[in-house]
């Protein structure tokens, strides 16, 4: 018998214009937590949906438990033991926990969700999970609905468990429950392969580490006695500076002025109550909070998604509250959004469409009338060069068929790109690597040394104090306090997410 449960020799597997596996070997030993660590584009994803039957290899072999299979299908997967979570959950949003999880597994022609339902309670209890078999999809949070992901795996008996960049939509406590759960299949005898970015969560559940950059296998480490700063180095080929360096801020006239504003939620109750902050030219404000204490209502109340109440918004002293989403992009408002995929990009188009989708009626893309087709190739291919947006057509790629990482960059890419007075960034560097990070975080400070102003929102207590010069704390929808980065610490700041002031504070 085969030392590994699961071995991928030489694998090789090209796209039109981009070889995504270049003679890349994997092994994973039984009761392993082994992570893939890679840049955006390196071909983690690809590896893994050759070994769940998504895609087919163009060469080499793989083995499981020692014997050599051809995995042609899903299907053939889940017959093997192997089970996937993709970075976007497979699941039908109308439909209950119990429905998702037998869908396509139960023979004939009605579903026996009451069996079902008792089998998924069981291992829901057997492994911690939680999960209520009668709740609607729609209406549990993300965390909980990668939860079902991961049942649906264990009730198709699978032992080999693959996780696609399983943190990037997780808030800080689902992602230490993430790890626990993981730890605990991983003593049941499951081997788990992890796809990530983040070197910390490596070093916390993973023994081993497959390093991939562009295609190519780079090496294997023992997590243990392997740094952060050198995983980092091998990932991108370089040292990687995790501290962004900016001077001091230099604020100048307000350009965003928010007023007592009050904004309904899905309920239909007050999401933001009375908030009134001022963002000035020059500087970074951040948004500290727990995930669903009003911020994506107060980012949507800006931007024109979402109506407000009552309250007032202005750009640049002009008032912006009742104007048309477009009218606010002229006003000069940027906007990266929290959800890519839903808010950020045309996943249907090329690239080009998506780069120039809020200016395609303005020259140089367009002149009486008529696109001009050669600015907006000239245009779209600056900044994929820019900001290393890899894609196997350039800017013919579909959006939609980028890694998560790339569609990223390339939406940050066209809001930076267009110099915005006020550029609102939500989770900006969800789901990058830290080379792709760090050249982000410079760019934001950029911006802000233009004399824009940028207002940052992220669950990331990190990213929040790396990059941002005044924190505005949120919890429940109101403003606790706003604070200067410098006289402050991440203890304050987590107590005033949690609604407390200090005792210096709130005497």
């Amino acid at each position: 018998m085969s030392d590994y449960v699961i071995e991928m020799i030489g694998i090789r597997k090209e796209f039109p214009g981009i070889v995504a596996n270049d003679d890349i070997t994997l092994q994973v030993r039984e009761g392993e937590i082994h992570a893939i660590l890679g840049e955006n584009g390196a071909g983690k994803s690809t590896l893994m949906s050759i070994l769940f039957g998504l895609y087919h290899a163009d060469r080499g072999i793989i083995k499981v438990r020692g014997k050599e299979v051809r995995i042609n299908s899903p299907n053939d997967a889940n017959d093997l033991g192997i089970g996937m979570v993709h970075q976007h959950f497979q699941l039908v949003h109308n439909y209950t926990v119990t429905e998702n999880i037998i869908l396509g597994k139960e023979g004939g022609f009605l579903l026996d969700t009451k069996s079902g339902s008792r089998r998924i309670k069981e291992l829901s209890e057997k492994y911690g999970l939680n999960i209520d078999p009668d709740m609607v999809i729609e209406n549990i949070t993300v965390g909980m609905q990668q939860r079902v992901e991961i049942l649906k795996m264990l009730y198709r008996d699978a032992d080999i468990l693959i996780f696609d960049e399983p943190t990037a939509v997780l808030t800080p406590q689902e992602i230490d429950e993430l790890m626990d759960i993981m730890r605990s299949l991983a003593k049941e005898g499951k081997s788990i392969i992890i796809i990530t970015h983040k070197l910390e969560e490596i070093k916390a559940v993973a023994q081993r580490c497959t390093v991939i950059r562009r295609g190519k296998l780079v090496g294997v480490v023992d997590v243990a006695s392997t740094s952060v700063n050198d995983m980092a180095a091998m990932m991108v080929g370089r040292q990687v500076n995790f501290k962004v360096e900016k001077k001091e801020a230099e604020p100048g006239e307000t350009v965003l002025a928010i007023k007592n504003l009050n904004v309904l939620n899905n309920k239909k109750v007050l999401g933001v109550k009375d908030f009134s902050l001022d963002v000035h030219a020059g500087e970074i404000v951040g948004i500290a909070g727990v995930d669903g204490n009003g911020q994506s209502e107060l980012v949507e109340a800006i931007t024109g998604l979402r109506a407000i109440q009552s309250g007032s918004v202005s750009i640049c002293g002009r008032d912006i509250t009742r104007m048309s989403i477009k009218e606010r992009n002229e006003s000069g408002i940027g906007h990266i959004p929290e959800d890519r995929q839903k808010r950020g990009l045309i996943l249907s188009q090329p690239l080009y469409n998506n780069f120039i989708i809020k200016d395609f009626d303005k020259e140089p893309f367009s002149r009486r009338g008529l696109l001009n087709r050669k600015s907006i190739r000239e245009y779209s291919q600056k900044i994929i060069d820019q900001y290393d947006v890899r894609s196997g057509e350039g800017v013919n790629s579909l959006a939609g068929k980028l890694s998560g990482g790339n569609q990223q960059k390339a939406i940050i890419g066209r809001e930076i790109t267009e110099n915005p007075k006020l550029l609102i960034a939500v989770q900006p560097t969800r789901g990058l690597d830290v080379g792709a990070i760090e050249f982000i975080h410079k760019e934001l400070v950029k911006h802000r040394d233009k004399g824009n102003a940028v207002l940052l929102v992220s669950f990331e207590l990190d990213e929040i104090f790396n990059l941002s010069d005044r924190i505005a704390v949120i919890n429940s929808g109101r403003l606790i306090d706003i604070v200067n980065t410098r006289d402050t610490d991440e203890y304050a700041v987590g107590l005033m997410m949690a609604g407390i002031k200090s005792e210096k504070e709130s005497g």
